[in-house]
């Protein structure tokens, strides 16, 4: 799928709202337009072609019905359907502690090709967000990456970091709370 332009996010929100009204045409153009992308999601973290293939699966049948949560003011439906996905990828590997989740190194992390964050990156929004973490100290940083890009629960933050529980639930908060000010002056 190419990067998101201006018009193609605007498409994409128009068929996830028709989507709402269970538009079956408009489900399926967005599941052709999008599937790749939030495949390459679930492959990501999952690590495994055929779990994130179902884990794909449960996400659409999650879109087809909670279409009608989405609100094009809060949030681009590329932006919800990729959270869609990763949380039921990271909901699949806390229910199956057989399976591991593949380690990301964020801060290392290059993608060489245009991809699904070549739109992203020349986004006004998402080099806000960019400059908004560079803000933050590393350990925050990498904490809240982890949890959010790579579905890292407190605990194992915590045990990475070798900090007790407590105190990776203080750096992330406070790491969040200066994002959304950093975000939102």
């Amino acid at each position: 799928m190419p990067a998101t332009s201006p018009a193609e996010r605007d498409e994409l929100n128009r068929l996830l709202q028709r989507t709402a009204d269970e538009d079956q045409r408009a489900f399926e153009e967005l599941y052709r337009r999008t599937s790749s992308r939030l495949f390459g999601v679930c492959l990501r973290l999952m690590g495994d072609r055929d779990e994130a293939e179902e884990v794909l699966q449960e996400a659409f049948v999650t879109v087809w019905k909670r279409a009608r949560s989405f609100d094009a003011k809060l949030s681009s439906a590329i932006t919800w359907l990729v959270t869609v996905a990763r949380n039921k990828a990271i909901d699949r590997l806390r229910q199956r502690p057989d399976l591991r989740p593949v380690e990301v190194d964020w801060e290392t992390l290059v993608d060489e090709g245009p991809g699904p964050a070549h739109g992203a990156e020349s986004d006004e929004e998402y080099r806000n967000l960019q400059a908004c973490l560079a803000e933050l100290e590393t350990q925050q940083r990498r904490s809240i990456r982890e949890a959010f890009f790579g579905g890292a629960t407190y605990n194992e933050l915590a045990e990475r970091a070798k900090v007790p529980l407590g105190t990776m639930k203080s750096w992330i908060r406070r790491g969040l709370l200066q994002l959304r000010a950093c975000l939102n002056p």
